[in-house]
């Protein structure tokens, strides 16, 4: 590779391939060529790139020999069909869908947690980006579990709508608005109403009862830290917050924890801002901290009273950022910087 890279961001008038776009000028992603693609219907649109405004080009005839690398966040389907050909013409590929995660070989990285699954993108030429939830809970575990192991974990997720997409922020936006006016709603993206609301579904249930959304925080969490023995039993819930996903975790470690010690570790852990004071305010929450910025946030660090080796978090991160564009971003830097 060159010093500077063509890039294809594939889904580039989505919510994640606008915040992408954005973040690759924002931290000066050393790029010669960039190359929008959407389907058919977004051909000839303009989308945003630093101070420059490109148009966006047909994914079903673009060349991906003309990539040295694929940022890709179009949906599964998509990647489905155009990640292997992608990856087929020499172009690295970073997934941000569900299609490959699960796959054993691809590998599947948080660059602050496992960045040395990167290399195994060999094997297929794809990497995968987890799920939003999954990034930010595993940046704050991580340095709990190295030093003292964890076994267990509990978590529930306040998701944003904008995990969703587009039309799950203007069906809140419009949801929000009818009821201050007084006027009835409809529900076209959600099954009921979100606005004022909290819906425990995301994505679609399993046969065990879990939705896919909190498999997947299982499933993952145990790849990307190389370990199937950790336990974790999650909630996922949707709320009418448009930007930042919030968790409520709960870990069980394999020893013994202070808060103060755990503090310490995380303070000192890369991508992690710890928010932990014990007065009015003193602690992170999606929107005042989390919405349009970079870092993992953790606040409400405490023992848990009800068992002797629990200890309680209270994580917060934007899902566009940290959650999706970010970390895909990240993995790029990763390759170029160690040229793999």
């Amino acid at each position: 590779m060159t010093n500077k890279y063509d890039v294809a961001l594939v889904g580039a008038t989505g919510a994640v391939g606008e915040v992408m776009l954005a973040m690759l000028a924002e931290r000066q992603f050393p790029i010669n060529n960039i190359y929008p693609l959407a389907s058919a219907r977004s051909v000839g649109k303009q989308v945003a790139y630093g101070n420059q405004h490109i148009e966006v080009q047909d994914l079903a005839t673009f060349d991906f020999a003309k990539a040295q690398i694929g940022l890709f966040s179009a949906g599964g389907s998509i990647s489905d069909i155009y990640a292997p050909k992608a990856a087929a013409a020499g172009c690295i590929v970073i997934d941000n869908t569900s299609r490959f995660r699960y796959e054993d070989k691809v590998p599947l990285v948080v660059p602050e947690v496992n960045p040395e699954a990167i290399t195994e993108y060999k094997h297929t030429g794809i990497i995968a980006n987890p799920n939003c939830s999954t990034i930010q809970m595993v940046v704050a575990l991580k340095p709990i579990y190295d030093a003292v192991g964890i076994s267990r974990v509990n978590v529930a997720t306040y998701q944003a709508v904008s995990g969703t997409g587009k039309e799950a922020i203007a069906e809140t936006e419009l949801q929000t608005r009818a009821l201050m006016a007084g006027e009835a709603v409809s529900c076209d993206v959600y099954p009921k109403q979100i606005a004022f609301n909290a819906l425990p579904h995301i994505d679609v249930f399993m046969d065990n009862g879990y939705t896919k959304e909190e498999m997947k925080m299982v499933w993952e969490t145990c790849k990307i830290m190389a370990d199937d023995t950790i336990q974790v039993n999650p909630t996922a819930v949707r709320i009418p917050v448009l930007y930042g996903h919030s968790e409520a975790v709960h870990l069980e470690t394999k020893q013994p924890l202070s808060a103060e010690e755990a503090t310490r570790l995380l303070a000192n852990a890369p991508g992690i801002v710890v928010m932990d004071g014990r007065s009015d305010g003193a602690y992170p929450t999606a929107v005042t901290e989390a919405a349009g910025n970079d870092a993992v946030y953790v606040g409400r660090i405490r023992n848990d009273i009800s068992h002797p080796l629990g200890l309680n978090m209270w994580v917060v991160s934007d899902n566009l950022r940290k959650g999706a564009a970010l970390n895909s971003i990240q993995i790029a830097e990763y390759l170029i910087k160690t040229d793999i």
